[in-house]
Order: C-alpha cells, then structure tokens, then sequence
C-alpha cells in the first residue's frame, strides 16, 4: 500500500474557509505532519495547534521542488494546496516530479466548482481557463456567442486585462462576475471588475459576438500574412491529413504564417506546436497570429531546416509546408519522427512535386493533389478562378 511508504506525500486542499472546512481526515494528516509545505497565504490558514514545521514555497518553485523533498525526506510530509490539487495544481506537478506512488491527495472542492455552484452553471457545459501560469490570450480561443467560460486568475489585475481582451475580441457585452475568496468569510460576488481581490475566479457569459470556429480551414482573412499562407481550402485537407490528437507535438516546418501549427492547436489545448521559419519578419507574424487566435503558447524557432530542428523535443507528426528540397531537410525530419509518428509535406512547384514524387517512390505512404477553384467576378458575371494545385504526400513511420 501507498500509506505504507515511508516517503510518501500527502497533498491536502485546502480553500478560503481554511480549517474549519477541512475534513476529518484532512485534518488528521494536517495535525499528525512533521514538515507542511505550501505558500505563505496557506500555511496561515493554520491553527497554532497544528506543531509541523512550516516551509514556504520558494520562487520559482518547481526547479527547486527535488531539492526541497529531498531535505525533508521522511515520513510526515504534507503540502498545502489550493482546492483540488489535481485541478491545475500543485498536485499534478508532484506526481509529475515524484511519481505516482508517493503522492496521496487529499482534494478540497475546486474554486471552479464553487464558482458553478454559486452561479448555477452545470460544469459540463462550461469551459474552464486558467491564466495562473497562461498568458491572457488564451481566453480567445474559447470565446464564442453564448458560451459560458471560467477564468482562473492569477491575481487582482487579471479582471481587467480579460475585460480589455474581451472589448479587443468583439465581446465588449459579455456579461462579466467577478467571485473572491470563495468557501471564506469574506466571499463576494460582484459584477465589478475594479479593486477586484487577489484570490478570484472570473465567470463570463458570452452573450452575442463574432462566432470562431474550432474546425481546420479558418478564412484566410483570420491570419496576418505576407502570402505566405496554406489557403483555407487546402489547409482543411491538410489539417485531416494530419490527424491532430490530444497532447500531440508538432513540427511546422517552413511555418510562413503559422496557420497549421496555430489550427493545430486549436483542435485541442492539449495540442503542442513549434513553428520553424527562417524569416524574422514571419516569425513576428506568426507570433501576432498566435495570440490573435488563442494560442500564444505556440513555440516559434527562428532559423532554416534542418539545422533548426537541432535539439527540439521529438515530434509526433511533422508538417513541412517550406524549404522542402532544401539539402537534408527531408532526411532529418523522417529521423526525428517518433515510431508511428506521420510526415506531411505539401508542394506548388513542379520541383517540389518531383521531389515528393521520388520521396513517395522510395518511402511509399499516400500522395493527393488538391485543385481548387473560386467564384470570382468575370465582367458583369462570375466565373472560375484556379488557385495554384497542391500536391500533398504522407508518410506514417
């Protein structure tokens, strides 16, 4: 059994009510520690009665995490968390850095939880954001008419900088509910965004505004672009061919704009993305066109391929949307590739076309061309206009 591990770490949440909201058994791991970890604000929450030594986080924390259950290696060490520490917590980084086997958690009802729970909202139809440790932009990929969304904020200034980015996104009459030390003596809800305490979760209720959506082949007018852009069209196609998964890395390769890795990780925020592009003025692009829609969490790797590719985490599925008959660049992308990891590469120029070709000769995998065409005015009529076909080769390894 877990319990039996002498080095085992019991994670307790704990929220504004502080001790006299704490289950028994909470309690009793509480007052029976020898050394209780956590940040200042909660280690105050304490009672004189509980004798453990009190240890306050360090900043920053997880770099020095090792260090810290290694000093106070034993039994009886517990750590305070706020809430569900399984809930965009510190539960998670400990199982993380610790395993499984010697973390035991102990959750209190999650801020989120109670925030739904004082405004009536039914969990399951209510997107949830943390801007803890994320950049305000995050929220953008969530906004839509009438979604309800719960931002977990990082402190008092974190209101106003979503009002702001909600004005900025078309959303300016969102209804807005600012809820402060839920579960505590002093819990206030309050639709004013002014003076707003620390320890809050923000509700918005999106009402009516410019609808996003999260399916591949957003308008092309959606991305900043020098024209170096996979166009809508393709960009659909492409992104099927690529079969997103949840927590999956991938390589834009020659990114342009950033459309693939951007609509990426859109498809899931468990999505990762690095955006490799030679150009300092396309990687600037594509951090804008980042943000703009909602995921500024994606890397961008200035430099040309394949000596770019140098040290980056391995992938699990590579798109080369440029430079792909440069010398090498094929070669080191198939070699980084994980087992049953796929490689998607897309060509306009007859030489680029007769390098997949060959590629598909000695690799096998599947190979399409896309053509397509749009209205357009002819006089005072419409006609056809070709864009340029796109030859499209996958491989899975």
């Amino acid at each position: 059994m877990r319990d039996g591990n002498p080095d085992l770490v019991t994670v307790v949440g704990i929220g504004a009510g502080g001790w006299d909201d704490l289950s028994r058994t909470s309690r009793s791991a509480l007052t029976e520690a020898r050394v209780i970890l956590g940040s200042s604000r909660q280690l105050e929450l304490l009672p004189p009665a509980v004798p453990a030594e009190r240890v306050a986080w360090p900043s920053p924390l997880v770099p020095a995490l090792p260090g810290l259950f290694e000093e106070h290696a034993g039994p009886g060490v517990c750590v305070l968390a706020s809430g569900d520490p399984m809930f965009h917590g510190i539960g998670a980084t400990l199982v993380r850095v610790l395993g499984a086997s010697r973390v035991r958690v102990l959750p209190h009802p999650s801020s989120v939880s109670l925030a739904a729970a004082r405004l009536g909202w039914p969990l399951a139809s209510v997107e949830v954001v943390s801007l803890v440790t994320e950049p305000v932009d995050v929220v953008r990929r969530v906004l839509n008419p009438g979604r309800k969304i719960l931002v977990l904020s990082r402190d008092a200034s974190t209101p106003a900088a979503v009002a702001s980015l909600l004005s900025s996104a078309g959303f300016a009459a969102a209804s807005v509910t600012v809820l402060s030390q839920l579960g505590g003596p002093l819990e206030q809800v309050s639709s004013d965004i002014s003076g707003a305490d620390p320890l809050n979760v923000m509700a918005i209720d999106c009402g009516a505004g410019p609808s996003s959506s999260l399916v591949p082949g957003l308008p092309d007018s959606s991305y900043v672009s020098d024209g170096q852009l996979t166009k809508r069209e393709v960009r659909a196609v492409t992104m099927s061919v690529l079969a997103p998964v949840p927590g999956a890395l991938l390589w834009d390769v020659g990114a342009g704009s950033g459309s693939i890795g951007i609509e990426w990780m859109r498809s899931h925020p468990s999505c990762r993305a690095i955006a490799v592009e030679s150009h300092a003025d396309r990687v600037s692009t594509i951090g804008v066109n980042a943000a703009s829609l909602g995921v500024p969490g994606l890397r961008v790797v200035q430099g040309s391929a394949p000596a770019a590719l140098e040290g980056l985490p391995a992938p699990d599925t590579i798109f080369i949307g440029g430079g792909l008959t440069r010398d090498g660049v094929l070669e080191a992308c198939l070699a980084a590739l994980r087992p049953g990891g796929r490689l998607v590469a897309n060509a306009v120029t007859v030489e680029s076309e007769a390098f997949l070709a060959a590629a598909y000769a000695e690799h096998g995998g599947e190979m399409t061309r896309v053509a397509v065409n749009r209205a357009s005015p002819v006089g005072g009529f419409t006609g056809w206009r070709a864009m340029m076909p796109v030859t499209i080769w996958s491989v899975t390894r």
